[in-house]
């Protein structure tokens, strides 16, 4: 069984933990308030600013006999430079202080989840990243699009606060074809081990983000 296949069977339950968060279907439902999706971006910017970062942190680690995945990681890098950005932008169109929100302290959840990354990166395996790679990228496949449309249509929003969930649909969707064909090249069992384990965590781990964004929503209502 190739690795793909075996990431999508052997992490279910924990993908589940993700979707049924209860925002996330409350999202889908398009039964969210302007501070809920505004302390998603919130946090979303804080795990997004280090994806450049722990991407160069991964390539920086990798032996001499996993150059093919340098390379990769050096596509992924030119992908990813400014996203933290678009999603300040998002909030700014929502009429929120992107500035406040950018000095902003993440929320346990969240810092939780980016020190787990480059615990994973410094002291683990760093093709283990991948698995955060998998379940941010898919995550985005699954929901990002269809709760873009919905979220504007419920909050009346324009189209400028949706810059972030709207590219990453459709961005991501060529980057898990990427991803497939890039996970399915690792041979060795720890490698394979490795990125199964980091995914299961990070399932868990970004799901309880979404789980705590009602706990954040004083600082976003305070940079309205």
């Amino acid at each position: 069984m190739k690795l793909m296949e075996r990431l999508t069977s052997e992490t279910t339950e924990d993908r589940e933990f993700l979707l049924t968060s209860p925002i996330i279907q409350q999202c889908l439902a398009g039964d969210i308030t302007l501070h809920d999706y505004v302390a998603f971006l919130s946090q979303a910017y804080h795990h997004v600013k280090h994806t450049v970062p722990l991407l160069m942190a991964t390539g920086a680690r990798l032996p001499e006999e996993k150059e093919w995945l340098r390379e990769a990681v050096a596509e992924y890098i030119e992908e990813e430079l400014g996203h933290q950005e678009w999603i300040l932008n998002d909030i700014a169109a929502c009429g929120f202080d992107k500035e406040k929100l950018r000095r902003s302290e993440p929320s346990p959840a969240t810092e939780l989840m980016v020190a787990y990354a480059y615990h994973t990166i410094d002291r683990g395996n760093p093709v283990g990243f991948l698995g955060m790679v998998l379940v941010l990228e898919g995550t985005s496949v699954r929901v990002a699009t269809e709760a873009a449309q919905k979220l504007q249509t419920s909050l009346g929003l324009p189209k400028q606060a949706f810059s972030y969930l709207t590219s990453h649909g459709s961005l991501d969707v060529s980057h898990m074809d990427f991803y497939r064909n890039l996970v399915n090249r690792l041979e060795s069992t720890e490698d394979q081990e490795a990125v199964i384990h980091c995914a299961k965590r990070f399932y868990r781990l970004y799901g309880d983000v979404f789980r705590e964004l009602p706990l954040t929503l004083d600082d976003a209502s305070d940079a309205a």
